[in-house]
């Protein structure tokens, strides 16, 4: 086994377990914060007056929409599975689980995003491996 390869299997199996790297980490990150962060919203939102509930709900839903942009954004940088690092498509499909606090939240925008992008991205791999299978045929 060369230094290449070695250095390789170290990286596929930091992007496999814990936060990996790169944009792996990104991803992860970004899920871990802002999926968690919906409790903590519901005890903002039992803290603060009435009159400042529906500010602390929209800052959260800002976020959501955030978060989900920063999925988007990964994936304009790595749009082929090809050229992805491993375990990148994982993540993005993990997008989706943003429906959870927006289900919680009624934040129907959040609700229809977040397993629309869960879809598209198993949709694109779909396509791309079906492809890679007919250009060896």
């Amino acid at each position: 086994m060369d230094l290449h390869s070695a250095h390789r299997i170290t990286q596929d199996e930091a992007a496999r377990t814990g936060l990996g790297t790169g944009p792996n980490r990104r991803l992860r990150l970004t899920l871990l914060i802002g999926m968690p962060m919906v409790f903590l919203v519901f005890g903002i939102m039992v803290l603060v007056p009435k009159s400042m509930r529906d500010e602390v709900l929209h800052i959260y839903e800002a976020g959501i929409i955030g978060c989900l942009l920063h999925y988007a954004w990964v994936f304009a940088k790595y749009p082929r599975h090809a050229d992805r690092p491993s375990y990148l498509t994982r993540d993005l499909a993990m997008g989706g689980g943003f429906y959870l606090p927006s289900l919680m939240l009624g934040f129907w925008p959040g609700m229809i995003a977040a397993p629309a992008w869960a879809l598209f991205v198993g949709v694109t791999y779909a396509v791309e491996l079906t492809r890679r299978r007919n250009d060896y045929h």
